[in-house]
């Protein structure tokens, strides 16, 4: 039997399109059905890697886990992970192909429909459901030639859609009927409903509001969804919903944000803890003086973010924290930037082929064309700590620093590097704070405790409460129904 196929899409970005189907995929999961997550296509620095060995979307391995399945590249096919204002590397069944500029991308849409179809076949064949995330807004019908993300991919695949609306920004009943308006009437035609997400107070008030809207476009009305404040405890894919946690008196982590900041999830564990004020320091303003550790994200350009971070005068900053005694902390592209050179002999990141570090550890890289994917467990060196999470990266680092490694691995292998004070770290492995062991490792180095909350544990319990919050204010037998087989 053939899974039934719904697809979610929205009235433009950060709608809530991801979160909406990780709670549906934990509801209808809850119900017993097997529920696999698609995206036909993304666009994020955010990625995951999967358990067969490539890398995707964070939101598609949050749905996954939301439906109780490992994440596979097949449930995000094509992944674009942006290196400039106008261009991205290309990730295809979770193996980069190359990189595009946006205008030469377009020319690759058709040839890549055949994976992106190829993928949905795959989750169909062992799926009851697969929810289909859109991307962007349906209405860019300027991109709609060679479209593989909402309608091209909605008609290509005879995927019928749900259309979401986002009243916490205003204007959703011009967003959903002027999408109607907009669109060619055979990709209208297959919108047979609309939600509404994000409401805040007296659902009376709106009850016009979503007659109105289903009387412009002839969909039927499926839910008005009320503001779920716990969803900012998941993992975001849009460094737009990057927020700080600043609480006085705290322990105080500054994060310098970078023009492409990656798998800036490694965030979400510390900003959880009550006893950590976690600062994203946005371009304009200096690193604070106060801060107890100065962590360095992960970065999908590392040369281009190196020197926009000189460009703000956050080196001069840096070095004058190390001189105050404070902590310093490199993960995967930040890790690169604390040594002393970075070199790109391939130019796979762009025309600049080589660039001083920061000089805080002795140790250098060469970018290298294989990029690293894989879960890793071992222990943090020398307190023997545990610790789990994954590399995503290309480039292999070496120096007199990296002999004294951070991390070994289950498998022997040694990875970082401490600096003879050591009060300057790296690593290249993601994910540390979200073990519990770690976290509680490294706020006791501040002089703080953890909170001794089960980081993962809360994942779930937030992905079911949800659900519930879903099935009472979504009509989820009507979109199961709509549901095409």
């Amino acid at each position: 039997m053939t899974a039934r196929t719904l697809m979610i899409q929205g009235t433009g970005s950060d709608v809530g399109k991801s979160l909406i189907v990780a709670g549906l995929a934990r509801a209808f999961a809850r119900r017993g059905l097997r529920v696999r997550p698609f995206k036909p296509q993304n666009m994020s620095n955010n990625a995951a890697v999967t358990a067969d060995g490539g890398e995707i979307g964070r939101a598609q391995a949050l749905q996954a886990r939301a439906a109780g399945v490992a994440p596979t590249v097949h449930m995000n096919p094509v992944l674009l992970k942006p290196q400039s204002e106008t261009g991205a590397q290309v990730v295809v069944q979770g193996r980069r192909v190359g990189n595009a500029r946006a205008r030469e991308y377009q020319a690759w849409k058709p040839r890549l429909l055949a994976s992106v179809l190829d993928s949905f076949a795959r989750l169909r064949a062992e799926a009851d459901l697969v929810l289909v995330e859109g991307a962007g807004s349906a209405s860019e019908v300027n991109l709609r030639a060679g479209d593989i993300a909402n309608m091209g991919f909605a008609r290509a695949s005879g995927t019928p859609v749900v259309l979401l609306g986002d009243i916490d920004r205003g204007g959703v009943i011009a967003s959903l009927v002027g999408t109607r308006a907009v669109l060619d009437p055979e990709d209208a035609a297959m919108i047979r409903g609309f939600l509404v997400n994000r409401f805040r107070g007296d659902p009376s008030l709106f009850a016009d509001g979503m007659d109105l809207i289903a009387a412009r476009t002839g969909w039927t009305a499926l839910g008005l969804i009320p503001h779920f404040p716990e969803a900012a405890r998941l993992p975001a894919e849009d460094a737009l919903g990057l927020k700080g946690a600043e609480r006085p008196g705290a322990r105080v982590i500054a994060v310098p944000v970078l023009p492409r900041i990656a798998n800036f999830d490694d965030l979400d564990p510390l900003r959880a803890e009550p006893g950590v004020s976690v600062v994203l320091v946005e371009p304009g303003r200096p690193l604070p003086a106060e801060a107890d550790l100065v962590l360095l994200p992960g970065s999908k350009t590392t040369i281009a973010d190196l020197l926009a971070f000189r460009a703000e005068g956050w080196d001069i900053d840096l070095a004058a924290h190390v001189r105050r005694g404070g902590r310093v902390l490199g993960l995967c592209g930040g890790y690169q930037m604390l040594g002393r050179r970075i070199e790109d002999p391939h130019g796979i990141e762009g025309a600049m082929r080589a660039v001083d570090g920061l000089g805080l550890l002795d140790v250098a890289t060469v970018m290298t064309p294989d990029k690293r994917l894989a879960a890793v467990t071992g222990t943090s060196l020398p307190d023997g700590t545990p610790f789990s999470g994954y590399e995503m990266h290309l480039g292999e680092t070496r120096g007199p620093d990296a002999a004294r490694p951070l991390l070994r691995f289950a498998d022997g292998r040694t990875d970082g590097a401490i600096s003879a004070d050591g009060r300057v770290l790296g690593t290249y492995v993601h994910g540390l704070f979200a073990d519990d062991r770690q976290r509680a490792l490294w706020l006791g180095r501040l002089g703080t405790a953890s909170s001794g909350d089960a980081y993962e544990a809360g994942i779930e319990a937030v992905l079911d409460r949800l659900a519930e919050h879903l099935e009472r204010h979504v009509a989820c037998d009507a979109l199961l129904a709509l549901a095409a087989g």
